[in-house]
């Protein structure tokens, strides 16, 4: 007892033809491709740059705060 497929046959092989034809690869076919190729993870690398830019600023503040009040001094 098999089951019946869930496309007919032709159409698969319809749709095979389509998208083998198209020089493209098919996962950057959509129109929100852009968006997700190259949005997302410059907007990923440009905020991981920013905490680590105010996070260096951050202690670098910290330590010249540190020697100018002589906080920290080794005796």
């Amino acid at each position: 007892m098999s089951e019946p497929p869930f496309r007919p046959r032709e159409k698969l092989i319809e749709k095979q033809k389509q998208f083998q034809s198209i020089h493209k690869p098919t996962y950057l076919k959509g129109r929100y491709d852009k968006i997700t190729s190259i949005a997302i993870p410059a907007a990923l690398a440009a905020t991981s740059l920013y905490f680590i830019v105010s996070l260096s600023l951050l202690f670098e503040a910290e330590g010249i705060y540190n020697m100018s009040h002589g906080i920290g001094k080794k005796e």
